[in-house]
């Protein structure tokens, strides 16, 4: 057989340099794959997905996680290629190092910084904003939490069972991605009118399943009424979006000895008439079971309410506390004999 010709001979390192570098391509993790989009993406599939990655590896939610700061790394280097037009066609055609060849051959360095692409999502980049307005979300959901007064005053977990919609692969195709695309229509010679046509992609069908999980809510010291536990992304699915964020609102369950004020505990006591008039020794028992001695010498009046220091609520996130106060409930004999009222004249008089 003949050798080839100068034109083929060039013809044919030209095809065995690109497939060399579709099997390089192949061989290591696709930038599809890293962005956890299908090669047909659109431009907002990535956007809304490399969002949702960067702020799950991010280093600052990943302290010294070697592993999470690599995905990091792998997740802006991806995104930046797939979202320029020129260099996703290269990446696509000829692979990654069809495209470092590319980048070489134009001089370029490493492209954008890793924190220019992260802020331009997250604040410190021009666009913020409206990149926030582009991505839809699912509805927010929040439901109402009791919790004990002793896990508010020592802090606790409560197991909560949570059912919700998963979204789950379906047979057939739907409409996404739809947007507005504006093209010009000739009317006449030199007249054209603008017109307005809705054009969407096809993709998997999705459908809803309801699933459940218990979810473990904790409960930190001081936590007062309305904070909110976040869970994020537990909230509702958004076919084409982001989950909503799921929140637990703190509520104070009712208490049998004690309530609650702000910072401050309430409690009542009943004592004896006797021991109004010549004081008494008392103790209660507080929410983590050590007591507080809240006896007197003295005479203590009906209604009256004394305060005890630093025996309330902890601070939320601080380490002081608010004040108990008691409430005196004096307890009178319902009937005196002749001689009992003889007796407390000659005391009282």
């Amino acid at each position: 057989m003949a050798a080839p010709g100068k034109g083929g001979a060039a013809r044919f390192a030209a095809a065995l340099f690109v497939l060399l570098n579709l099997a390089v391509a192949i061989a290591g993790k696709s930038y599809y794959d890293v962005l956890q989009v299908p090669k047909g993406a659109s431009e907002d599939q990535i956007k809304r997905s490399y969002r949702k990655l960067a702020l799950k590896y991010h280093p600052d939610k990943n302290p010294d996680n070697e592993e999470a700061n690599k995905r990091f790394a792998e997740i802006n280097n991806a995104y930046e290629v797939l979202t320029d037009q020129e260099k996703r066609k290269i990446y696509d055609r000829y692979g990654e190092e069809g495209l470092k060849q590319f980048q070489g051959g134009r001089g370029s360095g490493g492209g954008m910084n890793i924190q220019d692409i992260f802020s331009s999502f997250f604040g410190g980049g021009g666009g913020t904003e409206e990149e926030e307005e582009q991505i839809l979300k699912g509805d927010e959901v929040i439901v109402e939490l009791d919790a004990s007064l002793e896990d508010l005053y020592m802090g606790g977990s409560l197991k909560v069972w949570r059912e919700k919609n998963v979204i789950k692969p379906a047979p057939g195709k739907r409409r996404c991605n739809c947007r507005n695309e504006v093209y010009h229509r000739q009317i006449g010679p030199g007249m054209y009118q603008q017109m307005t046509e809705q054009v969407c992609d096809q993709c998997p069908n999705v459908k809803f399943v309801r699933e459940g999980e218990f979810l473990t809510v904790d409960i930190e010291k001081g936590m007062k009424d309305g904070q909110e536990v976040l869970f994020f992304e537990e909230g509702e699915p958004k076919i084409d979006g982001e989950p909503g964020d799921l929140k637990f609102r703190i509520q104070t369950a009712p208490h049998g000895r004690f309530r609650r004020e702000g910072n401050d505990l309430h409690a009542t006591v009943t004592i004896s008439l006797v021991q109004a008039l010549v004081g008494f020794e008392k103790t209660i028992k507080h929410l983590d079971n050590h007591l507080v001695e809240i006896g007197t010498k003295g005479i203590t009046k009906p209604k009256e309410i004394r305060k005890f220091k630093g025996e309330g609520m902890p601070l939320y996130q601080s380490n002081k506390k608010g004040d108990l106060y008691v409430t005196f409930e004096v307890l009178f004999p319902k009937t005196l004999t002749d001689d009992q009222k003889a007796k407390l004249k000659d005391v009282l008089v």
